[in-house]
């Protein structure tokens, strides 16, 4: 009865965090209907869990009646923030790879199955790729998700082969670009995620030696040509041997 009774707790914690996951900055307010449908909840479920997360403060209805982010999100925020914020002589590492090599810098740590942009600092050019800080992106594909998966267990690897579209197939390509990237010391790809954007990136190397960060340049392809991608992933590597110095302030 224990058991049983945890797990119905689990689904239902598991189910409240789905609904949350529905919002984003494209659609900040959502329906009734449109959280029932898109949650794939029957009605009562969800307006049961609506119910508990806005006594809780972590949705609030507008006055049209749609469901948006609630102020007790703001507390975890600044939270986040605070727990997530670099330390200032990073931030300064990346400021000054960026207008080094005139490209954007981002920061991605792995969650499971998916990269976390945690920092970035935008190059000058008027075209240049855009990762909001906060946005999450599948492993199975690109040169970030490779620097982070470097050191992966095979089980973690037959995971995230199963999350992309050619389902476990994508093992073998998948071990293959890997170690294309442990020989090269950096990871590239071009067109993986989107046609004609491009990134180079490397480990950030934690206190264990494992990779704890993966830091990267991000942009249009016709940009990262080949003489261009070396130069990159040179200052990159020199950056993340400093970023590792100073340390991320989530490794405690």
């Amino acid at each position: 009865m224990a058991v049983e009774s945890e797990r119905v707790g689990m689904r239902t914690v598991q189910r409240a965090i789905d609904i949350l996951q529905l919002f984003d900055e494209g659609r900040p307010a959502l329906s009734i209907r449109e959280i029932a449908t898109e949650s794939g909840l029957p009605k009562t479920t969800v307006l049961r869990l609506l119910g508990t997360l806005r006594l809780n403060g972590l949705l609030w209805l507008d006055e049209h009646g749609r469901h948006l982010a609630g102020p007790a999100l703001l507390r975890w925020s600044r939270l986040a923030e605070q727990a997530w914020r670099l330390p200032p002589a990073a931030g300064v590492i990346l400021r000054e790879l960026a207008a080094e090599h005139g490209e954007t810098v981002h920061l991605h740590v792995r969650r499971d199955i998916r990269r976390i942009c945690i920092a970035q600092e935008e190059g000058p050019q008027s075209l240049r790729q855009v990762v909001r800080i906060g946005d999450e992106l599948p492993l199975w594909a690109g040169g970030v998700s490779r620097a982070l998966l470097l050191d992966a267990p095979e089980a973690l690897l037959c995971r995230v082969a199963g999350t992309s579209p050619y389902g476990a197939a994508h093992l073998e390509t998948l071990r293959a670009r890997i170690e294309e990237a442990r020989a090269l010391g950096y990871a590239t790809s071009h067109g993986e995620y989107e046609v004609g954007l491009s990134a180079v990136a490397v480990p950030v190397r934690g206190r264990d030696g494992a990779p704890a960060a993966a830091l990267s340049f991000g942009g249009p392809s016709t940009r990262f040509t080949d003489e261009r991608v070396r130069r990159f992933a040179d200052g990159l590597r020199a950056a993340a041997r400093e970023l590792s110095l100073v340390g991320l302030p989530f490794e405690g």
